[in-house]
């Protein structure tokens, strides 16, 4: 994600990244549902998994997690956000022993921890929409070198076109003690991009106690346009998978 704007009440000086608002927000507000999501779109596959699991973009760890309930195999946790990291690493501290020697978490780009061979799953989930088309075809030699062949690349599909008009998606409130968090997401072109403002806050009782804006860039690609651009690398649709939510590819060449 390329974070544009934060109104929120934190120091510059303290932040190496733009995840600082929405790190503190997406547990709370966004992290059942998402965890119900990737389970149900990825869940089958990782438990197929035989070499490794390669999570890129792994966020607070919700593909993490359920790739290590899932599977047996090593997971491999690629995060370069350390505000993102922050909730992974706590979240990870509280597993056992022998599940925690199963993952590794890089804390740097794909391409920077240049991982190779060492996974036959990678998925990427909820961050292809917000790369920039030369950033995902960045992506793909990476993703590339580090599963086998015969690996499976696994990706929720960015929105096919820009929304006609503003799109409103509130989160359902959550009660913490005394104080009530909400927010929404709200989505609208912006000439070939879609701006994409997330709005939280923090109430107790009617009173506002905090207001936090961040907004990031989304760009479009259709199941078409993705799929031609990975051939290129080496890869070619799973037959089989059409689910309208997830791009399915297979690694059939280096």
């Amino acid at each position: 994600m390329h974070p544009v704007i934060s109104r929120a009440r934190v120091d510059p000086a303290q932040s190496d990244d733009g995840y600082t608002v929405s790190a503190e927000f997406y547990d709370i507000l966004q992290a059942r549902q998402d965890e119900t999501r990737v389970r149900d779109l990825y869940g089958g596959d990782v438990a197929g998994a035989r070499l490794g699991v390669l999570d890129i973009g792994a966020g607070t760890g919700r593909v993490t997690m359920m790739s290590l309930a899932e599977s047996a195999v090593h997971v491999h946790a690629v995060e370069p956000a350390r505000a993102m990291r922050a909730p992974l690493m706590t979240r990870l501290s509280a597993l056992p022993a022998a599940r925690l020697a199963r993952v590794t978490v890089h804390p740097r780009t794909l391409a920077e921890a240049d991982l190779r061979g060492v996974a036959d799953v990678a998925v990427c989930h909820n961050m292809i929409a917000c790369l920039a088309p030369a950033d995902r075809r960045a992506l793909w030699p990476t993703v590339a070198r580090a599963l086998v062949p015969g690996g499976s690349l696994l990706l929720d599909l960015p929105p096919a076109r820009l929304p006609r008009k503003e799109i409103v998606r509130s989160y359902p409130e959550r009660r913490v003690g005394a104080h009530v968090y909400g927010g929404r997401l709200i989505m609208a072109a912006d000439g070939s991009r879609i701006r994409a403002r997330f709005e939280y806050w923090v109430r107790e009782r009617q009173r506002v106690l905090r207001e936090h804006t961040e907004t990031f860039w989304m760009w479009p690609a259709s199941r078409a346009e993705l799929t031609g651009s990975l051939a290129e690398y080496g890869f070619a649709p799973l037959p089989g998978r059409d689910d309208p939510a997830v791009l399915t590819m297979t690694l059939t060449a280096r």
